[in-house]
């Protein structure tokens, strides 16, 4: 892509995101974050990116408005760098899959 490589810069992106959280959700609290990781897969049939996000902390709180905004955000990000590519894009499917710690505990999708 013209504006260089796209799963690098919405991989920073991702994390940047997750560390920017507070500023971007109303209401929601700056965490001290201790890791985050965002991964980008891109699936050479049909040129679709799978991106993966996680964060964590050592305080008592849940994390996961981090990790959902380090999804989306590095999802924008491949929009963006995209675009000009095609304007059929489509960000799909953003969702918690798993969580520890928080006021709710654990929680898994289909448990």
């Amino acid at each position: 892509m013209a504006k260089g490589d796209v799963l690098t810069v919405a991989r920073i992106a991702g994390i940047t995101g997750a560390k920017l959280t507070s500023s971007l959700i109303p209401l929601c609290h700056n965490i001290d974050l201790s890791h985050v990781r965002v991964d980008l897969t891109l699936n050479p049939i049909d040129f679709s990116v799978e991106i993966e996000g996680e964060a964590a902390s050592t305080g008592k709180t849940g994390v996961e408005m981090e990790a959902l905004t380090a999804v989306t955000v590095a999802g924008l990000t491949v929009y963006d760098m995209c675009k000009a590519a095609s304007k059929d894009i489509q960000i799909t499917d953003v969702r918690l899959e798993h969580k520890t710690g928080g006021k709710s505990g654990e929680w898994s999708r289909g448990k």
